[in-house]
């Protein structure tokens, strides 16, 4: 992806750039908000970091006059100020993501690529997703592993559909929190433990191959 950072933070910027680049992206950095919107307005980005306390212009009216010029590249916010609150002014000012300081880099990059898998999607939402022999109907709510009808509870059928979306990639605790639970518990709880645990009972329990993986210090993966 060719990727905007607009980041204030010398030393942050150069790390976030650096990483970027490792993972294969073509990265510009803008310093401040008024020559961050003058690059996302006169380049095209397949998606923006923007620090939301920016000198010059801050991130939140920044990415509000993007919209408002019809310019829909997807935005992850980046911001230190971390409630409920602050997310969701975040989002309602045109971002698509919003990720609270400090940041583990690994989470922001599953971000970003996520950002960038929703825009390369065809408009039409997807019925069924299949992941190996795992299959499911999103229409009739069902799932089945070689055939064999699964039976699970709202949650997990919620939380094994955002790692099948994720498919092959990590998904981080906090991104599992946010898609799933809509913020409403604290990252250090159990609820997310206590529901893999569940789902690799149902998912993989006779199986040869696990599909469901924990990647340590990371999140979860989803591989065939």
């Amino acid at each position: 992806m060719k990727i905007l950072v607009i980041e204030d933070d010398a030393q942050a910027a150069a790390y976030m750039l650096k990483g970027l680049k490792e993972a294969g992206h073509a990265v510009d950095h803008a310093p401040d908000g008024t020559q961050g919107l003058y690059l996302a307005g006169a380049e095209h980005y397949d998606a923006l970091v923007v620090d939301r306390m920016l000198p010059g212009r801050d991130g939140l009216s920044l990415v509000s006059l993007l919209r408002a010029a019809g310019n829909d590249t997807p935005v992850l916010v980046l911001s230190a100020l971390g409630s409920v609150e602050d997310r969701v002014t975040g989002l309602r000012a045109g971002g698509d993501d919003y990720l609270t300081k400090p940041y583990a880099f690994s989470e922001l990059l599953a971000r970003l690529e996520s950002l960038g898998r929703r825009r390369a999607a065809p408009q039409t939402q997807a019925t069924k997703l299949v992941v190996s022999d795992l299959e499911m109907d999103l229409l009739a709510r069902t799932v089945k592993r070689g055939g064999k009808v699964i039976d699970l509870l709202p949650r997990e059928f919620q939380l094994l559909e955002c790692l099948m979306r994720n498919a092959g990639s990590v998904v981080t605790r906090t991104m599992l929190l946010e898609q799933v639970w809509d913020y409403h518990f604290d990252p250090q709880t159990n609820v997310i433990d206590v529901h893999i645990a569940r789902l690799r009972q149902k998912v993989d329990k006779g199986f040869d191959q696990p599909l469901i993986q924990t990647v340590r210090g990371a999140g979860y993966c989803l591989r065939p």
